[in-house]
């Protein structure tokens, strides 16, 4: 499920918007730090020469092409048609990226055969990996179950992925850190109330996937 024509272009630009929005703080961190980014960023997009450079790149395939499609594919558009029968929509956002969470645990093995931290300093990390990637998962989760396509979440997941978590610790130290600390706040706010108009199912059309369900379910 996820792959279909109605609703495409709205699903291809509003859940990207809504999680840019998340991220207004640490974009404005950004562009403080670095006022030409955005002119390089752009330069870059619009340059044969550096699509190619990142294609030929594999751990920028990996990260921005090959994860967020197999990854969402598989949790989001594999797995929760069959959930949703089962437990009904909205357990079946929060149950999904467990699954999602549970599938970086994998990276335990890799630090250790490394050997470049103390198993406890591993697992700390590996915990907290479980816990934002379940977080992402379940917004991700509910995206899909909102709009019906996988294209959304895919491109969100690829746009977190180049991003990273919002380094809020560093804008606490920034010389201007009243504003930054405002963007950061903001951008949360904007996102929580944005976050229902956004994906709201009038803007691609009937969900598919809403017809699994049991009973009725809001979040449809």
């Amino acid at each position: 499920m996820g792959l279909r024509r109605e609703g495409f272009v709205p699903a291809l630009i509003l859940p990207l918007l809504l999680t840019m929005v998340f991220y207004l703080g640490p974009l404005i961190h950004s562009a403080m730090d670095n006022p030409d980014g955005f002119t390089v960023e752009l330069q870059s997009a619009l340059d044969v020469q550096s699509w190619r450079l990142c294609i030929e790149d594999v751990v920028w395939l990996r990260n921005q092409v090959v994860a967020p499609v197999t990854e969402e594919l598989v949790f989001r558009g594999a797995m929760l048609p069959m959930l949703v029968p089962c437990t009904g929509p909205t357990a079946a956002i929060f149950t999904a990226p467990l699954f999602f969470g549970v599938a970086h645990f994998h990276h335990i093995i890799e630090q250790r055969q490394l050997h470049k931290d103390s198993m406890r300093v591993i697992l700390l990390v590996a915990g907290m990996q479980f816990l934002y990637t379940t977080v992402f998962g379940a917004y991700t989760a509910f995206i899909f179950m909102r709009t019906g396509h996988v294209v959304g979440p895919v491109l969100c997941h690829s746009f977190c992925n180049s991003q990273g978590l919002p380094d809020i610790s560093s804008a606490l130290q920034h010389p201007q850190s009243t504003a930054l600390l405002f963007s950061y706040l903001m951008g949360a706010l904007l996102f929580l109330v944005l976050l229902f108009p956004l994906t709201d199912p009038f803007f691609y059309g009937a969900i598919p996937i809403c017809s699994l369900a049991p009973t009725p379910a809001s979040v449809c």
